[in-house]
């Protein structure tokens, strides 16, 4: 079986980490945490935030101990059993095939939103290609999609407090209960899900068990800290009913002040999607690679590109099932579903630790709990056809897993 090679660094994985964040939640969840919650998105993304990181010390610890391609597909697996593994896995990949989806959709929002479902087709097209490239070309792009998004990030915070209607009044008071403030909190958590990404390169990064659990960390509170500005800065500058009539909800906060500046931002945005979408593939992939070692894929999956060091049959599969995807779906529906298999797959994540011997955490127990008990919380407060579809893939995945790959697992 071939391997990868382990060239990344800590700086390398959290520029990873924070390109597949950023353009998911800054440009594209706040429609649907304003529709749910109003004002009161600003809560649900403290919610979602201390979720998260709850989630990223799970990760961390056990990314650590099990330096492998897979994420908590392999934790599960090994922690808690079998069948919890396969829905792990089905939670990995089922999220984040939706939220390739809701990036591509999020592409064509802003670029040409007459066009969104052509522009999102290209854009996973042109994706694909860039990762055909090998892993250290994706990262020196991700590098520059990073600045040219914080650029137009920039702006739009600049627009929302030139706009002479901006007012921090607007941020009060909080016109919703609390299960509206919960969805928003299960919307604005697929603003953070990215760091998952940098947990399936614990078989490309030098010294997993110590490149990780830093990586992950520090880019999690970096990207907080940036949409708890942006959120402000929106908030402030248009009402909440405008920011949830749109997919592309930062448009009219430059709109409001620095409009001439609409297109700097409008491409932008898109290249942000972009990023996410740059990283989020492989990440699906490489799960599927890892499932397909243990014969609940087909073996077909299984096989890394030496010339490359990719997986590229995986890759090209996941980018033609986006593809399907992103002609039959709807953006607010697919980041639904996302949260609700990616919340699914992180509730697992933090069972995975409780599962650990004391000596083997480098954190309590109660903050796995916490974020084993916020995952469920916000998963039943998502709309009910996403929960549903949800439950169905991903009890269904574990299920149909071939009885033979529990016994090769077990040798």
């Amino acid at each position: 079986m071939t391997g990868f090679r382990r060239t990344l660094g800590v700086n390398d994985a959290v520029i990873i980490g924070a390109g597949s964040m950023i353009g998911a939640g800054a440009f594209a969840a706040w429609a649907p945490a304003a529709e749910a919650a109003g004002t009161g998105l600003l809560v649900g993304l403290l919610i979602a935030g201390v979720v998260a990181f709850c989630n990223a010390t799970s990760s961390a610890q056990l990314a650590a101990l099990h330096p492998e391609s897979g994420g908590t597909y392999v934790y599960a697996r090994k922690e808690l059993g079998p069948v919890w593994g396969r829905m792990a896995g089905w939670g990995f990949v089922v999220g984040k095939t939706a939220s390739c989806a809701a990036m591509a959709l999020t592409v064509g929002a802003y670029l040409w939103p007459e066009q969104e479902r052509l522009v999102a087709v290209l854009a996973v097209a042109g994706i694909t290609a860039v990762n055909l490239g090998g892993l250290s070309r994706t990262v020196a792009v991700t590098r520059v999609l990073l600045v040219v998004s914080l650029s137009a990030l920039t702006i739009v915070v600049l627009s929302g407090w030139t706009s002479g209607e901006a007012d921090l009044g607007r941020l009060t008071p909080i016109d919703t209960d609390i299960r509206g403030i919960l969805q928003s909190a299960g919307f604005l958590f697929f603003a953070f899900a990215g760091y998952a990404r940098i947990a399936t390169l614990g078989e490309e990064v030098r010294d997993p068990a110590v490149t990780i659990p830093k990586a992950i960390p520090r880019a999690l509170f970096g990207v907080l800290l940036l949409y708890a500005v942006i959120a402000v800065s929106a908030l402030a500058a248009v009402d909440t009913d405008v920011l949830a009539a749109t997919d592309a909800p930062l448009r009219p906060v430059v709109d409001a002040g620095l409009s001439a500046f609409g297109p700097v931002v409008r491409i932008g945005a898109g290249i942000a999607a972009l990023g996410v979408l740059l990283n989020l593939i492989p990440g699906v992939s490489r799960t599927s690679l890892a499932m397909a070692r243990r014969r609940e894929l087909p073996a077909f999956f299984a096989h890394v590109d030496t010339a490359r060091s990719l997986p590229l049959r995986a890759e090209l599969t996941v980018a033609s099932i986006v593809v399907v995807l992103v002609l039959v779906t709807e953006l607010r529906s697919a980041i639904a579903l996302s949260g609700v298999a990616v919340l699914s797959y992180y509730a697992l994540t933090n069972a995975s630790v409780l599962a650990l011997a004391p000596e083997q955490r480098r954190w309590p127990a109660a903050i796995a709990g916490l974020g084993l008990v916020g995952c469920i919380v916000l998963i039943v407060s998502l709309p009910p056809e996403a929960l549903v579809i949800g439950v169905v893939l991903l009890v269904g995945g574990a299920l149909a897993g071939p009885r033979q790959a529990d016994a090769v697992s077990e040798r």
